[in-house]
């Protein structure tokens, strides 16, 4: 089993769950977290830190999309391992379905004024 990272991240990004992380297996994109599936031990420990419900074991429904968006940008994206100021707007994301189309393939610390990959835009887990 691993933990997965979900689109309640999306625009939100609380870092929470990297300030408890026990391994370090967190990657930051621009305005989301992912989780490494072969770096996470399955302690589980992020998931009740999680304040947007974005956390999931593997085993608890089909996240195979998502484990695999959250491997191919874990690959790309910086690790984080210290907790960091959520974005001014995150409690307003927090609870709003369907924002998978507002994924930024860009890394965090990253300028937003570089365009992100269309792909994404186009609402596709690739």
């Amino acid at each position: 089993m691993t933990f997965v990272v979900t689109e309640n991240c999306i625009k939100c990004k609380y870092t929470d769950c990297v300030e408890v992380c026990p391994v370090d297996c967190f990657y930051e994109g621009e305005n989301m977290l992912v989780i490494h599936p072969d770096e996470c031990i399955d302690c589980g420990v992020c998931q009740p830190e999680c304040p947007a419900d974005a956390i999931f074991g593997d085993d608890a429904g089909n996240y195979d999309e998502w484990i695999a968006l959250n491997r191919r940008y874990a690959e790309i994206w910086p690790v984080i391992a210290s907790k960091i100021m959520a974005p001014p707007d995150a409690d307003t994301w927090k609870d709003k379905p369907d924002k998978l189309q507002l994924l930024s393939s860009l890394p965090g610390g990253c300028d937003p004024s570089i365009p992100a990959n269309p792909a994404l835009s186009e609402g596709r887990i690739q």
